[in-house]
């Protein structure tokens, strides 16, 4: 609340909305080789293969992920982390966690998160300075993304209580 809030508000005002879709475009495509394999170690081999052909358009037409053409071709977006795949596999969530900086998870999410980060791309980058950069900056356009639910959060009765519930649902209905 007190060092990413500011950020990410300083962040929104700064840039304008094209530019931090290219941001979120490139952020999401680094992260696409996760969603590859797990989409694959859940069974879903036709979308693994549509989610490769996807990263493949988006890093070289796409400029690296800075544009989406996938989309513009009808190849629709995937979301898939370790956590929900040791989720299908049955393991459950365990107790929930919140993780300062890093938000919300529970015990099955946080490994999964441990395990998805050696296939992230941003870990094999050699210069400390962008890869650090690479993660500052995701974790404050993450942080941003956020700032429109603030309201919502902030007039519940339990905040706590209704941003637990909100998280659990929706990792519930992701695995």
């Amino acid at each position: 609340r007190y060092l990413l809030r500011p950020l990410a508000v300083g962040y929104k005002r700064s840039l304008p909305e094209k530019i931090r879709a290219g941001i979120q475009n490139i952020f999401s495509n680094l992260l696409y080789p996760v969603t590859i394999a797990n989409a694959f170690l859940q069974g879903k081999f036709k979308q693994s293969g549509r989610d490769g052909a996807r990263f493949l358009l988006n890093t070289t037409v796409g400029l690296g992920g800075l544009f989406d053409p996938a989309t513009q071709f009808g190849m629709d977006s995937n979301d898939e982390d370790l956590g929900q795949t040791l989720g299908r596999w049955g393991v459950p969530p365990g107790p929930f966690l919140m993780r300062p900086i890093l938000g919300p998870s529970t015990v099955r999410d946080t490994f999964g998160d441990a395990a998805d980060f050696f296939i992230d791309p941003k870990h094999y980058v050699e210069s400390p300075w962008l890869k650090y950069g690479l993660y500052v900056q995701e974790i404050v356009h993450r942080r941003a993304q956020l700032l429109s639910a603030e309201a919502v959060q902030d007039n519940a009765y339990d905040p706590y209580s209704f941003m637990r519930n909100a998280w659990l649902q929706r990792r519930e209905y992701l695995v």
